[in-house]
């Protein structure tokens, strides 16, 4: 697979199909865009281009710990770039759970480029926020203070880096700790702002501002809760909301932890609602 030199930063990214509407995918947490090939595969046989990359500090991308504002804009503002080099316009983006963050901060920060919304998985709520912020930037931060950049290395998840990209480790070592730290605690603080809109990253006022169709796929989970789902879906205007794709939950008994192998049986169905949507826009354009 490819690599592209976006905003300073190698990406590693993958194109499937070679014509048709174009639609960026984006795995959940920090996750490589592997998972999301199987779906690739199958909207590209309907007809469509499906990008997927993986973002700075996943997968097989560069480490970078740098950058203005917090790291899902850093996210939203590379796949812009992407997109223009690999020739996609206008494209509907979505993606799963911090996928679905980077989508809907592609919609705020990139609205001419954007075609709609594929969102699984929505994260909001303040459980979410301080647990994610705490995964993605707190532990990091502390392992830094701990034993500087070659204790970071070390992590489960910069580990994972290490072995895609094996230059990441001397990145990583070449970095300032204590400047790290200080990234660490901006994009933590940033997230942690975030946690009593609608969405994480999205208020009321720019989720009704959305002008675009959007589908969102509810979760049913203490971090993907289907609450999260039916306000971002409230609040867009051309949204469409689908809240049984996996088994409903009530509030008080939702799972701890999203179930994979639900979501894995659940994919066919999403794959087939977000073809159907894509789909609808693409004979919209044409009549």
């Amino acid at each position: 697979m490819p690599d592209a030199l976006i905003r300073g930063v190698t990406l590693r990214y993958a194109v499937f199909g070679d014509a048709g509407p174009w639609i960026a995918l984006t795995p959940g947490s920090r996750r490589g865009h592997e998972e999301l090939v199987p779906m690739a595969e199958a909207l590209a046989s309907r007809g469509n281009r499906v990008l997927l990359h993986d973002r700075r500090n996943c997968g097989a991308s560069e480490v970078s710990i740098a950058g203005e504002g917090s790291e899902n804009e850093i996210w939203a503002d590379d796949l812009r770039e992407l997109a223009r080099l690999v020739g996609a316009g206008r494209m509907w983006v979505g993606g799963s759970s911090s996928g679905a963050r980077l989508a809907i901060l592609f919609a705020l920060r990139h609205a001419a480029a954007l075609e709609g919304l594929l969102l699984w998985r929505v994260t909001g709520g303040e459980h979410a926020a301080q647990k994610l912020a705490k995964r993605y930037y707190s532990d990091f931060a502390e392992a830094a203070r701990a034993g500087g950049m070659a204790a970071v290395a070390e992590t489960e998840h910069f580990l994972a880096c290490i072995a895609a990209r094996p230059a990441n480790r001397d990145v990583l070592l070449g970095m300032d700790p204590q400047h790290f730290v200080a990234v660490m605690e901006r994009w933590h603080d940033a997230f942690i702002r975030d946690a009593n809109m609608p969405a994480i990253g999205a208020t009321e006022e720019q989720l009704r501002a959305i002008a675009v169709p959007a589908c969102i796929i509810a979760g049913n989970d203490i971090v993907h809760t289907p609450m999260t789902a039916r306000r971002v879906a409230g609040l867009i205007p051309g949204a469409e909301l689908h809240d049984d794709l996996v088994p409903k939950r009530t509030e008080d008994s939702l799972l701890v932890e999203w179930d994979r192998a639900e979501w894995r049986a659940a994919e066919p169905r999403l794959i087939e609602h977000f073809a159907t949507m894509v789909a609808h826009g693409a004979k919209k354009e044409t009549t």
